[in-house]
């Protein structure tokens, strides 16, 4: 089966890679001819573990092609993808211009049937836009090719996308022929093997099921963030409610960790443009909206910590930082908390240090030089008036504290993902911060 792939970042990456490594005859299209030249040298435009090792192993055995060529690309494939950004506009609405873009490019160029699939994350209704600005090229052209279209929205945790998309919870997709659902039956036929089930449903309950998932998780983010607050403030410990609620089956142990709020590609723009769309029907989505208030708050509740412990005078600190991206195994800094937190310790005249095993470059260019980066951990710390711990990455959770003690100006940490021993750090000396649990001197 011919696929192409319209967009080469996350989502087209990674669904592209992982079609070709199942057997399937892949090109990913892209309209930045640099970006595609350096894939066809393996040379990736974002950090994904193992993902360079199927790409690469692909490209090899000529499964998976790298083209500006949509033209041609059309004319050949029996599935495209569309898995263009859709970056949020100053409302908080998706912006689906690359998206419409793609759908007239193939009602110009279609020759025949195929089924075009809207892989980006897009709103309810725009499956039926998608269908529309085809039809009308196709219109004025004259002619009469039948398509299908279907929606296939992608449920991928970056640091995890591999496995995610190999072997797969649930694959959901919104189709309305019968024609169309069993060819995309057959192209995640070797998915299913292994009982992972297809739920085929409506167009718009597909589209709808992406922005629901996201908006369930990050809910489950902000009500923990809720709860470790008011923990603190009746001297309660959240890990501990946390290990009460989680034994409860219909709770569970995912996203009910305490910290410093969520950030990334999917999370916050999916909860606005679930807001935005809700008040384009005159709806007001109370409890989302409420998700949303909360997050941003708490990306700076570390800072609010170090205001109280440093009597309210910043100016002029050396704070290290671990971490930069939004979470470990990436080096995606789309919303990350680190970028809020940087943000307001400069104003308050803070000289910070950051390290970061992958994001760094990402992170200079939204900061510049604004901030100094280490080469490694240690030497963030050193002369450190204080550590904020931002991303749990692993080579953060062991570190030799007896040495950092050594390095750091004034031994002080503020945990913002709650992964260190407040008692293990109190023998040695350092004043332990961490969120959810009043501090104990």
């Amino acid at each position: 089966m011919n696929i192409t792939i319209v967009g080469t970042g996350y989502v087209g990456l990674v669904t592209g890679a992982c079609f070709a490594d199942m057997g399937a005859e892949v090109t990913c299209i892209d309209i930045d001819s640099s970006k595609i030249e350096n894939l066809k040298k393996n040379i990736l435009p974002i950090y994904e573990p193992g993902l360079d090792v199927i790409v690469g192993r692909n490209c090899k055995r000529n499964k998976l092609k790298f083209s500006t060529d949509l033209k041609n690309s059309i004319r050949e494939c029996d599935v495209i993808f569309i898995a263009v950004g859709t970056p949020p506009d100053e409302d908080g609405s998706a912006d689906l211009d690359h998206v419409i873009r793609v759908a007239e490019e193939i009602g110009k160029h279609i020759t025949g049937y195929m089924v075009v699939v809207t892989k980006s994350t897009v709103p309810v209704g725009t499956a039926e836009k998608v269908r529309q600005a085809i039809d009308s090229q196709l219109k004025s052209r004259k002619l009469d090719i039948k398509f299908d279209i279907a929606s296939n929205p992608e449920f991928l945790k970056e640091g995890a996308a591999i496995d995610d998309f190999m072997k797969p919870d649930r694959i959901v997709i919104g189709i309305e022929s019968e024609k169309g659902r069993k060819i995309m039956e057959k192209l995640y036929k070797p998915f299913t093997l292994n009982g992972h089930p297809i739920i085929f449903m409506d167009i718009a309950s597909a589209e709808m099921t992406k922005y629901a998932a996201n908006a369930m998780l990050a809910t489950r983010i902000s009500f923990m963030n809720e709860i470790a607050n008011l923990c603190e403030i009746l001297g309660a410990d959240i890990n501990m409610v946390r290990k009460g609620i989680g034994s409860d089956s219909r709770i569970g142990n995912q996203f009910i960790y305490a910290g410093i709020g969520y950030g990334g590609s999917c999370f916050p723009k999916d909860v606005r443009a679930l807001i935005k769309t809700a008040r384009q029907h005159n709806y007001k989505m109370r409890v989302v909206q409420a998700v949303e208030y909360v997050n941003d708050h708490q990306k700076t509740v570390l800072v609010d910590k170090m205001k109280k412990h440093f009597k309210n005078n910043l100016d002029r600190l050396n704070v290290a930082i671990w971490g930069l991206a939004f979470k470990p195994q990436t080096d995606d800094m789309r919303e990350a908390p680190s970028l809020a937190i940087i943000e307001k310790l400069l104003k308050e005249g803070c000289n910070i240090t950051a390290f970061d095993p992958e994001a760094m470059k990402q992170a200079q260019k939204i900061t510049g030089n604004k901030i100094t980066y280490a080469k490694n951990k240690e030497e963030a710390v050193a002369n450190a008036d204080c550590l904020l711990l931002i991303t749990e990455w692993n080579v953060f959770r062991i570190p030799d504290f007896k040495k950092m003690y050594e390095l750091m100006k004034q031994p002080v940490i503020f945990d913002g993902r709650n992964i260190y021993n407040a008692d293990e750090l109190k023998t040695i000396g350092f004043l332990y911060y961490c969120v959810g649990k009043r501090t104990q001197t």
